[in-house]
């Protein structure tokens, strides 16, 4: 019973910013791409996405 509940929960879970940025950061073709994207976080690519 608890397992369908964890099963229902996840169903409806909404990723965090961090989850968001090792996403996109895991997302790199190559080491270049990778320090691109880490400059666009480091600028707050994913955490003014609300405002």
């Amino acid at each position: 019973m608890f397992e369908q509940v964890k099963k229902f929960v996840r169903a409806f879970h909404l990723p965090t910013v961090e989850e968001l940025e090792r996403e996109y950061l895991n997302g790199a073709a190559n080491r270049v791409d990778l320090e691109f994207r880490q400059r666009q976080i480091d600028r707050g690519m994913f955490r003014n996405m609300g405002m």
